[in-house]
C-alpha cells in the first residue's frame, strides 16, 4: 500500500484540527515506537513546538530518518534554521529577489513578517517567496521576516523563523488546511472517508513543452491506466517540486537534461528512496553521447565511427574525413546539436560553432537509411518496437525550419515479435550498460550489420504511436515496474554499471569503421 502520513505534535491539543484517520500522534508515542510503528513506509511532518538541538522536535525528525522514514523537517533543515543569518546569507538574498515593491505598504514600516504553511500564502505578491523558501528550507510553518532596504524601493529577507501549529491564527484555518491537504495529497476533513491506493505516482510534465516525449492523450493513459491497478497517479510540473516526497514514486515524462529541473527531480527521488524512472545516473549518461560512444565501443557493440575531436585535433582532420559526417556536441538536445557537413569548409564552420558551447565535438560516419528502428527498453526487457521515418525531403526524422516550426517522419509500431532479431538483441545488450531503467535504443539495420545509434533516456511514449501494438499494457508495464520496485524496496537502485572511466580520446576513433548516422530528434528519439 502507499506510504501513510502521520503528524507528531508535542501535545495533541496542538493539533485542533479534524484527525479523521487518527494520524496525528504525541512526540512521546513517536519516540516510544523504537522502530516497532507502522507496517509500512511512512512520511512524517514533525509540528512540534521547538527543533532546538536536543529538544523533543529535534529527535522526532532524528529518529524518523533512523526509522528510513521521510520527515519534514528533515535534521539537515533543522540545523539550516538554527545557523545564524550571516551564514545563509546566499540563500536569504536568493528569497530577497523574489519579493516585489509591494507598494501598499507604508513608507514609514521598515519590517514586515508573514506566515507561510508548506510554501503557501494568500497574497499573490508573497506567493512565489512561499513556495521558495520552503523549496530551500523545508520547514512545514515557517515565518518569514524581512526588512526594507535602506535607500532603495525594495526588500531584503532578515530571518526565517520555525513555526508550531498554535502560532496558526483560527482565521486562517482554512489556509493551513488547503496547504496540508496539498501537500499530502490526502483530505483532513471529517466527513472523508479515504481507501488507500497502493502507491502515489508523480508524473513529472511540461504542459508548455512543444516537443514532449509523452503527448497529452498518453499522459492521460498513463493516469488512466494507473487508476485501474491502484496506483494514485498525479501529473505534477516543475513548481511542484516541494510536494515531491509526499509521492511514492516518480515518473519523468518531461525532456531531461542534466542542468535542467528533471535531473533535480530525479536526483531527490531517488535520494529519498523513491522509485523513479528516469533515474539521475541513466540521465548522466544517456544525455553525454561521448560517454556513450566510450561505453558502446568499450564493449563490443557496432556503432558508427565515431571521432571525440577538440577544436585542436580538428585541423588535422582535414585530409582524413570522408564526406559527408554527422557532427554532434555531446551534451546537446534535440537535433538542433547535430549537423551534417558536406565538405571540409562546411566541417569547419559547422565545427567552431559548436566549439563555442563544447570543448569537444563528436564526428560520425554518416549513413542513410529510409528509417530506424526504435526498441524501447523496460528493466532489460523490450518493451515496444517502432520504425521512425526520416522527414520528408531530409536525413533526420525530426526537421527544424528556420521559422521555428518542426515537421517528423512517420511512426509506424511493430510488434517485438515482428522485429529482427538482431535489432532487438542490441538493443537489449546495449540498454543493459547503461541501466535497469526505461530507454529507447536507436538502430540502423544496414547490409553490414546492425548498428546502434544511441541509448536514449526518456523515450517517447506517444499515443497512437509507440503503443499501437500493446495499447493499455504498454502503460501498465511502466507503471508496474515502478509498482513492483516501490513494493521491493531492496530492489529500487539502479543496477548500471559503475567503474567506467572515460579517457581523452581527442581526435580517436571510437567503434568500426563502417558507418552512418542519422541524427536525434531528442523530443521525438528521447
Amino acid at each position: 500500500m502507499s506510504s501513510v502520513h502521520v503528524i507528531v505534535v508535542e501535545k495533541r491539543s496542538d493539533f485542533r484540527w479534524p484527525d479523521p484517520a487518527r494520524r496525528v500522534m504525541t512526540a512521546e508515542e513517536f519516540v516510544s515506537e523504537r522502530g516497532e510503528g507502522a507496517s509500512r513506509q511512512r512520511k512524517v511532518i514533525n509540528l512540534c513546538r521547538s527543533y532546538d538541538y536536543l529538544s523533543m522536535g529535534y529527535y522526532c525528525s532524528l529518529l524518523a530518518e533512523a526509522r528510513g522514514e521521510r520527515v519534514t523537517p528533515s535534521v539537515e533543515t533543522i540545523m539550516d534554521l538554527q545557523q545564524k543569518s550571516s551564514e545563509l546569507e546566499p540563500r536569504l538574498a536568493q528569497l530577497g529577489r523574489l519579493i516585489g515593491e509591494l507598494p501598499e505598504v507604508p513608507r514609514s514600516v521598515d519590517s514586515l513578517s508573514f506566515h507561510a504553511f508548506f510554501g503557501h500564502i494568500e497574497d499573490p505578491q508573497l506567493a512565489e517567496l512561499a513556495r521558495r523558501a520552503f523549496e530551500l528550507f523545508r520547514c512545514p510553518l515557517l515565518e518569514i521576516r524581512v526588512e526594507r532596504l535602506e535607500g532603495a524601493t525594495g526588500w531584503r529577507v532578515s530571518h526565517l523563523v520555525p513555526l508550531e501549529p498554535r502560532d496558526v491564527d483560527p482565521s486562517r484555518d482554512a489556509v493551513f488546511l488547503e496547504a496540508l491537504d496539498q501537500f499530502t495529497r490526502r483530505a483532513w476533513r471529517p466527513h472523508v472517508v479515504e481507501s488507500v491506493p497502493r502507491m502515489d505516482l508523480a508524473i513529472l510534465h511540461d504542459p508548455r513543452e512543444p516537443l514532449p516525449p509523452s503527448n497529452a492523450a498518453a499522459l492521460q493513459n498513463f493516469v488512466r491506466v494507473a487508476r485501474s491497478m491502484d496506483v494514485d497517479a498525479e501529473l505534477i510540473e516543475k513548481k511542484d517540486f516541494s510536494r515531491l516526497t509526499q509521492f511514492d514514486a516518480l515518473l519523468v515524462r518531461e525532456t531531461t537534461a542534466v542542468d535542467h529541473h528533471t535531473f533535480r527531480f530525479a536526483k531527490r527521488a531517488a535520494t529519498e528512496g523513491m522509485p523513479v524512472i528516469d533515474d539521475p545516473q541513466s540521465i548522466l549518461r544517456c544525455t553525454n553521447k561521448a560517454f556513450l560512444a566510450e561505453l558502446l565501443q568499450g564493449h563490443g557493440i557496432a556503432t558508427p565511427r565515431t571521432r571525440l575531436v577538440s577544436r585542436r585535433s580538428a585541423g588535422k582532420l582535414e585530409h582524413v574525413l570522408s564526406y559527408p559526417v554527422v557532427l554532434k556536441v555531446p551534451d546537446g538536445s534535440f537535433s538542433r546539436s547535430v549537423k551534417k557537413a558536406g565538405s571540409w569548409r562546411e566541417f569547419q564552420e559547422i565545427a567552431q560553432a559548436m566549439f563555442k558551447d563544447s570543448g569537444i565535438i563528436l564526428v560520425q560516419d554518416f549513413m542513410y537509411t529510409d528509417f530506424d528502428w526504435r526498441v524501447g527498453i523496460l528493466a532489460g526487457e523490450p518493451l515496444f518496437v517502432a520504425r521512425y521515418f526520416m522527414s520528408r525531403d531530409h536525413w533526420q526524422i525530426l526537421r527544424h525550419r528556420e521559422d521555428g516550426r518542426h515537421e517528423e517522419g512517420r511512426v509506424e509500431a511493430v510488434s517485438v515479435e515482428d522485429a529482427p532479431r538482431a535489432v532487438i538483441e542490441a538493443a537489449v545488450r546495449s540498454a543493459a550498460l547503461v541501466g535497469d531503467g526505461l530507454y529507447g535504443v536507436d538502430l540502423k539495420e544496414t547490409p553490414s550489420g546492425v548498428y546502434v545509434i544511441e541509448v536514449n533516456d526518456n523515450p517517447n511514449i506517444d499515443a497512437a504511436m509507440e503503443d499501437a501494438i500493446l495499447g493499455d499494457e504498454l502503460y501498465a508495464r511502466v507503471i508496474g515496474e515502478l509498482l513492483r520496485r516501490y513494493e521491493s524496496p531492496h530492489e529500487r537502485a539502479g543496477a548500471a554499471p559503475a567503474g567506467l572511466r572515460i579517457e581523452p580520446l581527442i581526435g580517436a576513433h571510437v567503434g568500426p569503421h563502417v558507418g552512418p548516422e542519422r541524427a536525434q530528434p531528442r523530443a521525438v528519439l528521447r
